[in-house]
C-alpha cells in the first residue's frame, strides 16, 4: 500500500468514526498539529488523545463536519491533501465551506505527523 492510499484509507476511517482504523494507521506516538486558530486547535501526541480532544469533540458541537478531497500530491514519505471542510454547526444551524491544506507525514506506513492549514474565519462565522 502506498502512503497516498494510507491517507486515503485515514480518511474514510474518519468519515466512518472507526477509531480502531484510525488508531492502526497511526504511530503511537502520532503528532497532530491543527491552526491555533482552528476550533480545538493545537498540539495532539497519540491516537487516543488526538481522537477524544479532535474527533470526539466535532461530533458534539457540529450537526455535520466533514473533510471533501480536492487534490492530493503523495510525495513519498510526506503526502499532501489539498480540499474543503464542510459543515453545520449544531446550535446556530450555520453550515460552512473552508479551504484547506492537510500535510502528513508517514513511516513504515504509519502516519508520524499531521499538520493542518485552514481557513478558519469561516468555521468560526458558522459558530456565531
Amino acid at each position: 500500500m502506498t502512503n497516498g492510499e494510507v491517507i486515503r484509507d485515514l480518511y474514510r476511517a474518519f468519515a466512518d468514526r472507526d477509531y480502531d482504523a484510525f488508531r492502526a494507521l497511526c504511530h503511537p506516538q502520532v503528532e497532530w498539529i491543527q491552526n491555533a486558530g482552528f476550533p480545538g486547535g493545537g498540539h495532539h501526541h497519540g491516537p487516543q488523545a488526538i481522537i477524544d480532544n479532535v474527533f470526539r469533540r466535532f461530533d458534539d458541537a457540529w450537526e455535520s463536519f466533514g473533510f471533501r478531497i480536492d487534490d492530493s500530491i503523495d510525495a513519498g514519505d510526506t503526502v499532501l491533501i489539498l480540499g474543503q471542510y464542510e459543515g453545520r454547526h449544531r446550535a446556530t444551524g450555520k453550515a460552512f465551506t473552508a479551504a484547506a491544506a492537510h500535510l502528513y507525514e508517514l513511516s513504515g506506513g504509519q502516519l508520524v505527523r499531521y499538520r493542518q492549514f485552514a481557513d478558519t474565519k469561516t468555521i468560526w462565522d458558522a459558530m456565531s
